[in-house]
């Protein structure tokens, strides 16, 4: 009888430190807009890149950590810390990068080959999954600074979704051709890795 591998792997473990880090470093690279708090980030790029590379359980775990410490007053990212950063006019969006990050590896895990489909298929689920943190972040944006809806998507939403776009466009150029190398079941080992096999693309 096959023993049940563990859920939890120090592979695992090092890579979601490796992509905390990762996701704190890329925080250092913003442009505020001036008219919205909400800065232009890659913030998004690296809960991007945990999820697809370490899957549903570490992927969430990196970038959570990474809130949970600012969450603490911890000074790894730039601006407010503590609860003032949580439950400020960004919170929305910081809370759901960790949901993001799950979603992707939830999903791109079922995802294999290396050809054109492969591709299209990655970047899918990578931007409409990183979409969701627009889901929590802009009424969370509405309500603390007191705008409409209108206002909350203009300032939330359009100056984004570009930027949004191309980072997921960056993320699938990446993705695709290092899992070839560097498949889950390298990376983190455990069932996190498995992935359901589905016929090879073509392309």
């Amino acid at each position: 009888m096959q023993s049940k591998r563990s859920l939890i792997t120090v592979r695992g473990i090092v890579f979601s430190a490796l992509f905390a880090a990762l996701m704190i470093v890329s925080s250092f690279a913003n442009i505020h807009l001036g008219f919205t708090p909400i800065p232009i980030t890659l913030e998004n790029m690296a809960a991007m890149l945990a999820g697809a590379f370490l899957g549903p359980l570490y992927g969430f775990l990196s970038i959570f950590l990474v809130i949970f410490l600012l969450a603490l007053g911890v000074p790894i990212m730039p601006g407010a810390v503590g609860l003032a950063r949580i439950l400020g006019p960004t919170g929305g969006f910081l809370w759901m990068f960790p949901i993001s990050a799950l979603l992707i590896g939830l999903f791109i895990r079922r995802i294999q080959g290396s050809g054109w489909i492969a591709y299209v298929k990655v970047f899918l689920v990578i931007w409409l999954c990183s979409l969701t943190v627009y889901l929590a972040g802009v009424p969370w944006l509405m309500y603390k600074a007191n705008i409409t809806l209108s206002e909350g998507i203009a300032m939330g939403f359009t100056p984004f979704i570009l930027g949004d776009t191309l980072k997921a466009v960056v993320a699938t150029l990446i993705v695709v051709p290092v899992r070839r190398i560097f498949p889950m079941s390298k990376l983190i080992g455990g069932e996190d890795a498995e992935v359901v096999k589905l016929p090879d693309d073509q392309g």
